[in-house]
């Protein structure tokens, strides 16, 4: 599994123009599933965007986490993450796992996230989306759970 973290101040993911899903300040992921990814790396992901500490404290230090900012999490799939073009000029998908294996993941994640006590904002998996939002600091992270493919 992988994901793009982004801290925001606000982040919102539009389908056909409907606001679908939104956060005010948090932390805003483009989830990707690998083939083979399975229950424990959703827990793992879950488990990690809870206490990834990227959020100031009051002396500026980089030492809180979402829940303690009292933020929440944007969650979107984006299976472009395991595209491949190294090799001519088109993406190859054959990295990423498909639907069926994919989207009962990127659930997991979610409801593991909300198990943690965060709210959590969606896309809509499968879908054509745009999503908005504006960086704080900028801080952006990839997180590439143990074993996953690179």
């Amino acid at each position: 599994m992988r994901a793009v973290v982004q801290r925001v101040s606000r982040a919102e993911v539009r389908v056909g123009g409907e606001v679908v899903g939104g956060i005010g300040r948090g932390l805003a992921v483009l989830l990707g599933v690998a083939p083979g990814d399975g229950p424990a790396e959703a827990e793992w992901m879950a488990r990690k965007l809870a206490r990834l500490r990227v959020f100031p404290d009051e002396a500026g230090k980089i030492d809180r986490s979402v829940a303690d900012v009292g933020g929440g999490v944007l969650l979107v799939s984006q299976f472009t993450l395991y595209g491949d073009c190294r090799k001519g000029n088109r993406l190859s998908f054959s990295g990423a796992a498909g639907p069926e294996e994919a989207e009962p993941l990127y659930e997991e994640v979610a409801r593991g996230l909300r198990a943690r006590g965060l709210p959590v904002g969606t896309g809509r998996f499968g879908a054509s989306m745009e999503v908005e939002l504006t960086n704080e600091g900028p801080l952006t992270l990839v997180l590439d759970t143990p074993g996953a493919p690179a």
